[in-house]
């Protein structure tokens, strides 16, 4: 069974949507995406942090998904990351109501040694200098690194972020992310030159309008399913992000042709982590749910015309 290193958050989040409010719920990038990827045939594992204050039936359902836990570190006496945020009508925006690093702030991540030789390292949002010293404690080089990141190491951290973007094979931003990151508003010219950064692939999240993937000359775009509600998009990126990474991880082909199958898997699970606030609906959702929605995504962009 292939590897799959997951490095990001593991967190509380509390979120306000016009379908409602919730008090402090599982969260983080490494959570999404660890439950994501467990609809895998992979051996996963996570490098993250916690504080005391982290109930253990959290760690329990992740470990009830096969998903290693023994790089999560607890700090006793810590408080666990907390993000709160309040989505606008139209659910493509947001305000974040709260940020409080807690551990957090002083994360030096350690990599199980039985995950030192991971075939995909997924490296989900963080400091980039955290995703670098992951990088750095790997024994063998992966097949593949996915890059997540931000706006907000844009902002904060660039340097150290370019540094990272060397080091990876792929890369996953939205579109506005793309924009910033290239000064391209263009997002064929923002692959482009984000391409020239390092990353051999360039993924540009839509939201709700699909993902788009770049290799050189290549483009291919995956749709997003249409749905009659959407509760609450918080995750869904890391959703899609651990599809992604989890389906690659499983075939072992780093080929551009999986990666177009990768990202439809991805999308795939994204639209079930919508339907229900934070991680309820991914703690749920059946592998039977899974193989009928991807009937309908074949459905949707399945065509014949003659040429």
């Amino acid at each position: 069974m292939n590897k799959l290193l997951i490095v990001g958050t593991v967190a509380f989040d509390a979120i306000e949507t016009p379908f409602g409010k919730t008090d402090k719920i599982l969260g983080g990038a490494a959570t999404f995406i660890g439950l994501s990827a467990s609809h895998f045939n992979v051996k996963s594992g996570i490098v993250s942090v916690v504080g005391e204050d982290f109930p253990q039936e959290y760690l329990d359902l992740l470990t009830a998904r096969n998903i290693d836990i023994s790089g999560i570190e607890i700090v006793k006496g810590g408080k666990t990351f907390f993000w709160s945020g309040r989505y606008h009508n139209d659910m493509n925006s947001r305000d974040t109501l709260a940020t409080e690093l807690n551990v957090l702030a002083d994360f030096n991540p350690v990599v199980p040694q039985d995950f030192k030789n991971a075939e995909v390292v997924m490296l989900g949002n963080l400091h980039p200098l955290v995703q670098s010293g992951v990088l750095n404690q790997m024994t063998t080089t992966p097949k593949l690194v996915v890059l997540d990141t931000m706006n907000f190491w844009m902002d904060c951290a660039l340097p150290e972020l370019l540094d990272v973007i060397k080091r990876v094979d792929v890369i996953t931003i939205n579109d506005e992310e793309a924009r910033q990151l290239s000064g391209e508003y263009s997002l064929v010219k923002a692959a482009a030159k984000i391409h020239t950064m390092g990353p051999k692939y360039v993924v540009i999240k839509k939201g709700e309008h699909g993902a788009l993937i770049f290799h050189n000359e290549h483009i291919f775009f995956a749709p997003a399913l249409p749905l009659a509600d959407v509760f609450d998009p918080t995750g869904a990126g890391d959703t899609f992000a651990g599809g992604f990474s989890g389906f690659i991880a499983q075939q072992g082909d780093v080929s551009f042709e999986n990666m177009k199958t990768a990202i439809i898997q991805g999308s795939n699970l994204a639209s079930f982590c919508v339907e229900k606030f934070g991680t309820e609906r991914m703690e749920s959702l059946k592998k039977e749910e899974v193989q009928e929605r991807l009937k309908q995504f074949k459905a949707l962009t399945h065509f014949d015309i003659e040429l």
